[in-house]
């Protein structure tokens, strides 16, 4: 599929785990895509890579620049560096709060700030934020994290608001428990990793984790053609935990 032949495309955080799949699948359907990154040797051909930091203005600014510079424009950013965080709001300080949020919300806001002046130029210009279903369900143990993910789903309303008459869509995605690198670290750190990967399987209507990819392909089609009416949407890509509610399994 080469449906976004010709269009120039910006991936945070987009080295590893669902961005290098967001990345890769965009290059693959004809984007010219450049990964921005904390890792950007990590990233090969055909991607284009540049260390930026999304807590840090001035470095976002300077490689949203050269990016859309060297590509010769922007037509499509993905919002997708984030980190984690474990824990009730006891169990965080305050430098832990401001490092999540400053990472999870004010990056998104950092780079699409800078990336704005391009997406403006562009004939087809889409924004994609990496939100989650901690967002809309009360998640145990991810007050921190899913207060980030909160704060992404109603920024990318109001950007939508904004940026419609501009001909910039916005958009997010809600991932379920996706089998990355970083929820691999959570479940080698468990006293149990083997119970604790069913237990995360086990909440997803669907029985298993999601795959980077899949997510991948929803970002995909957001950022598309095909999704040229759809602007103000959170998608799901839960396994069916926003909205099934099943009957236990009995014997």
């Amino acid at each position: 599929m080469t449906d976004l032949d010709g269009l120039k495309a910006l991936v945070t955080g987009g080295a590893s785990g669902i961005g290098r799949a967001t990345a890769e699948l965009l290059a693959e359907r004809g984007a010219q895509v450049t990964v921005l990154d904390l890792a950007p040797e990590a990233v090969g051909k055909p991607l284009l890579a540049r260390r930026a930091d999304v807590t840090d203005d001035a470095s976002v600014r300077s490689a949203v620049a050269a990016a859309a510079e060297e590509m010769g424009g922007l037509d499509i950013l993905v919002n997708n560096a984030g980190t984690g965080a474990q824990g009730t709001v006891e169990d965080n300080d305050d430098a832990a709060w401001h490092h999540v949020l400053d990472v999870n919300l004010l990056g998104m806001v950092r780079t699409t700030r800078a990336a704005l002046p391009h997406l403006r130029a562009s004939r087809h210009a889409a924004i994609v934020n990496t939100c989650s279903i901690a967002a809309t369900a009360g998640l145990p143990q991810r007050a921190l994290y899913s207060a980030s993910k909160g704060a992404v789903l109603s920024l990318t309303l109001a950007m939508a608001a904004d940026h419609v008459r501009e001909g910039i869509r916005v958009n997010c995605v809600n991932p379920g428990t996706v089998d990355t690198p970083w929820v691999g670290r959570l479940l080698d750190a468990a006293d149990d990793p083997a119970a604790e990967r069913a237990a995360l399987a086990a909440r997803q209507p669907t029985g298993r984790l999601v795959s980077a990819e899949e997510v991948a392909a929803a970002i995909a089609y957001l950022a598309s053609p095909a999704a040229g009416a759809t602007t103000g949407t959170a998608l799901a890509v839960d396994g069916g935990m926003q909205g099934l509610r099943l009957r236990p399994v009995t014997a």
